[in-house]
Parts: C-alpha cells; structure tokens; sequence
C-alpha cells in the first residue's frame, strides 16, 4: 500500500527522493497532490510528530462550535474538483438533511476538514506509484550535502532526500504581557490548546490576550464549556472579525488597483463598497472581488507602501478579509450586548499573580487613552494568533536554517524569504534552492495571502508538480 498511516514508525531508508516537513493542511495537501501527480515509483517521507496527520494547529479541534470561516463549497483540496469537499462530507453523509447549495454555503465544524484530508490521502495512495511514508519525528536540522539535502531527526537518524519541501505550518506568538512567563501553567492557555481553554471555564473573569480569529475560536470554547465570568478581550486596536454575509455578487473590475498605490486602493474600495451599497450589495461582496488577486495586490505596491499597509492598515485588512460565520458573530455581538464579553482597547503593561483569603488570581495593567487601568482575572488566554516574524519563530528547524544563512528572512521580516514567482527558498546570498520548497504561512512575506486553503492548496500543487519533475527527470 503506498500510504502508511504508522505514525510511531521511525525506520527509515538513508536515501530518500522526496522529504515533506511538516504533517499540518499543508503538508497533507503537498502529499496528496503529489500521490496524484507522480508517474513513477518514488520513495517519500512525511515528518511530523503529532499524533494525528493534517490536524496542525488549525483543525485539531474536536470541538463543534469551531467552524471553518469559509463555506465548504470553497474548502475543496483539489483545485480542479472544486466540489471535493462537499462530495466528501455527503460520502460521510454529514448534513444529510441539506441539498446542494445549502451544503456548500455551510460552514461546518472545522474537525471535518482533518478527516477529510486523510481520506483522501488514503484513496490517493491506493492508486500511486508513490510510497509515501508518515514519520512520527520532527527534523531539527537540514543542510545540503552534495547532491542531497541532509535532514537530523530529533531520534538522531540521518535522512537524505533529493528534494524538500518545507511545510512547517503556523507557530504561536508569544504571549505579548511582562510577567506572563512566570504566571501558574493553570491559569493561563494557548488559544489552540483547545482542551486547554476549555478548562478554565467558570465563574472566574478570564482576559483572553488578542482580538483576532483565534480570540473567537476562545470565546465560544468557553461559552460552550460553561463560562459564567465576564470574558475580556484586550487589543491595541480592539477590532474584532467581521461576518460573512449573503448577498448579490460586486460587479466591478478589480484589476485597475493593481496600478495604483495603497491610499488610492483603499479610497477606491471604499467608493466601490458605497457604490454597491445603493443597489443593495453588502461590502463582503465588494471584498470578495479581489480575493484572487491578493498576491497581486501585495507584490505590485512598492516597499514604501508594503511598510505603511502593515504600519497602518494591516488590522483593518484583517477584520475585512479574514471573516468568520454569520451565526458565530451573532454569538459575539449579543455576549458583548448583555456584558458578558468586554472589549477593551489598551496597551498592556504587566501581569502579576495575587493571592487573597480564598484563591490566587491574577492582577492585568494596561494604559487606556494614556490611563493606568488594571483588571483582577483567575486566568489569561493567549490569543496574539500566527507567529509571521522570522525573528520570533520557535521551531528548532527553521532557526537552524536562518542562522546558518541557509534561509533569510523574508521581506519586511515576515517569514522566510521565497521566490515571487515560484516556491523555492531563498538563502542568505540571495540565492534561490533548487531542492528546497517552501509553502504556506512561511511566505507571507513574499505572497501576504499564504495562509488560507484556496491558496495553500494551490502552493501545495505547485511544490508537488515542482517535486515531480524534478525528480522524474533525473531518472536514468
């Protein structure tokens, strides 16, 4: 069978052709574009050592209330099958009661997607030449070796591979609070730790750090587990996700921003946005037109530009183009009506444990409108969301390849640096790696929109398809 799902087998060959870092969305896409693509036997390692392929951080949530933020009909893996997805959930007969269109306009439980991607990895593998096997170790170290990439595996076995592909998935940002690092592990969470959250559900006020998406996935975690304490969110900029929204389709022609510059965009969305408004056309709409376009529009505004839209409009962007599900920000709107949710916009200064007659709590500063204010709470959630800085990136590989100039950062610091039109990683020379791919959050800097399915598994195709003949033309 060409996939192997033992992720505890660590037995490897020395040499292999193809290396996938990382068993995330990414790294699952990249696998199974490539099982549909290859012609040819191949041998192919996937790392990673959770526990479970294709969850990551985004959908290892078994939770019902974590909903993808795009409709299902736009979540397929393959995109020259853009039903996949729906056709999966009816081959699991989820949602059995919906027809057609109500099925691809849902936004179901994002605990579908993992299994999904999975399945169809194993129906993929039935059919190739690949043999593609799972290893359950993380690589913590790569470096070319003549004509192979070196890969050290955290057990201490060596793997050559003839190609790379650096699917790492997102990492978390540090909790931005002096004094978090000292606070008791039972007060305080990761927003993706999802058992985690829920556990400090109760009667306790708990902060949640962050008012982005993974802020919303805590929120309703909470509520869910029962919370009964008021949840404070805190944000320099305190802007939460918008919702979807069902309407007619935004007609005009995007194409002329890409000749302008950043003011300019942004004055003509928002006349498009007025101008849509008379005829009855919600604003997502307006937005929903440059979707394809958002590589474009980051790699046609100058470095001037680039600078001032992370300075000044990054969090606007945000809260308009990444959207959430109409029903879970009604959930948000009416907690934040009757008091239960508090947004609170501030500029955090310091945490401290405190200690009274009956519990041990903790005790959050901040400055408010040039205002010391503090907040008594019994825990914190760590909502900050994706780590896109090089500097602050944690995983041991990826630090590894930045301080040995095998990779640099890329533009404005923002992930690893890539090409503009391909997928291959670029070193500290400047020069680009035949070898080794890079897909994902990791291209942030070079792409801006890198993070989502519609784009990952477009990347992913690319990488495999790279991967593919690349290989296959070194065959004797």
């Amino acid at each position: 069978m060409a996939y192997n799902q033992r992720m505890n087998d660590t037995a490897t060959p020395h040499r292999i052709d193809l290396a996938i870092i990382g068993g995330g969305a990414a790294g699952a896409l990249t696998a199974l574009h490539l099982l549909r693509h290859a012609t040819t036997p191949l041998q192919v390692q996937l790392f990673e050592p959770a526990s479970t392929l294709a969850e990551g951080i985004a959908y290892a949530t078994p939770a019902p209330q974590h909903l993808l933020n795009v409709p299902a009909g736009r979540m397929s893996a393959l995109p020259d099958q853009p039903a996949d997805f729906t056709g999966y959930l009816r081959q699991v007969d989820a949602f059995p009661q919906d027809d057609d269109a109500t099925l691809a306009g849902r936004f179901v439980p994002r605990r579908h997607y993992a299994a999904y991607l999975r399945q169809r990895l194993a129906e993929a593998g039935e059919d190739s030449p690949v043999q593609l096997q799972v290893v359950a170790q993380a690589v913590l170290s790569l470096r070319q070796e003549d004509d192979v990439a070196r890969l050290q595996l955290a057990d201490g076995t060596v793997v050559d591979a003839r190609q790379v592909v650096l699917a790492c998935g997102n990492s978390v940002r540090p909790i931005p609070l002096a004094g978090a690092d000292a606070l008791p592990h039972d007060c305080i969470a990761e927003a993706w730790d999802y058992d985690g959250v829920r556990l400090l559900a109760g009667d306790q006020a708990i902060g949640i750090i962050g008012s982005g998406l993974s802020m919303v996935d805590s929120v309703v975690a909470l509520f869910a587990a029962g919370q009964r304490g008021v949840l404070h969110v805190f944000s320099r900029h305190a802007l939460m996700p918008l919702p979807h929204a069902h309407g007619a389709p935004a007609t005009y022609d995007p194409h002329p921003l890409l000749a302008m510059g950043l003011r300019a965009r942004l004055r003509t969305l928002r006349r498009h946005a007025r101008e849509a408004a008379t005829h009855g056309i919600p604003w997502q709409s307006v937005m929903e037109r440059i979707r394809p376009l958002g590589k474009a529009l980051w790699q046609t505004l100058d470095e001037a530009d680039q600078r001032r839209f992370l300075r000044h409009v990054v969090r606007h962007w945000d809260v308009h183009r990444h959207r959430i599900a109409e029903e879970v920000h009604v959930q948000l709107r009416d907690a934040l009506a009757d008091g239960r949710l508090q947004l609170h916009r501030v500029r955090l200064q310091g945490v401290v444990e405190t200690d009274t007659d009956t519990d041990t709590g903790l005790r959050l500063t901040a400055l408010s409108h040039g205002a010391a204010v503090q907040w008594d709470l019994g825990a914190l959630v760590n909502a900050t969301g994706v780590e896109t800085r090089a500097e602050g990136l944690r995983n041991p590989l990826l630090r590894q390849l930045l301080a040995e100039g095998i990779a640099r950062p890329g533009p404005h610091g923002l992930g690893l640096d890539s090409e503009a039109a391909g997928d291959r990683l670029i070193d500290a020379d400047g020069t680009a790696h035949g070898a080794i791919g890079v897909l994902g959050s990791l291209r942030i800097g070079t792409l801006w929109e890198s993070l989502a399915v519609p784009e990952l598994r477009q990347q992913a195709e690319d990488a495999a398809r790279h991967a593919v003949r690349e290989l296959e033309a070194a065959m004797p």
